[in-house]
């Protein structure tokens, strides 16, 4: 199931990036051109993250940047971006994050099935370093196909 939503135009892989900021605006970037979300919902990532901190990181080297289907999402959509050199999104136990997927949910249910998915992926430990030591795109959807 998430290869329906992790493709090769949703997937990137990157050496580094100047901070958080830059990395979701790169996770960021297929579903704008794609449509799925607006810039609205970027900005209102950031607004969160400086309002209440990094809530979105959810285990070491993993974050899952979101925020309400009103702000700024036209459909349900997902994207994955590898930073190989990690980057400091400021939450003490789990910098550096290596792995962005930003989650955009048009509602309050549609997701339910993508997350849980997400879940597995994240839970399982091989799979998840496999995806923090690829080189490349194909190397992560190898992983991502198996979900």
């Amino acid at each position: 199931m998430l290869g329906t939503w992790l493709t090769n135009e949703t997937v990137n892989v990157v050496d580094s990036v100047e901070d958080w900021q830059e990395a979701i605006t790169l996770c960021a970037e297929p579903l704008l051109k794609n449509k799925t979300i607006t810039s609205d919902y970027i900005k209102a990532i950031f607004e969160l993250h400086k309002s209440i901190g990094p809530y979105y990181v959810l285990a070491p080297g993993i974050a899952m940047p979101h925020a309400r289907p009103e702000q700024g999402v036209n459909q349900l959509s997902l994207s994955m971006l590898l930073v190989k050199q990690g980057v400091t999104f400021n939450s003490e136990e789990n910098d550096p994050v290596y792995l962005i997927t930003l989650l955009a949910a048009n509602d309050s249910t549609s997701h339910i099935e993508m997350l849980t998915q997400l879940a597995a992926l994240f839970g399982e430990s091989d799979d998840i370093q496999k995806i923090f030591n690829a080189q490349n795109r194909d190397e992560i959807l190898a992983v991502i196909k198996q979900y």
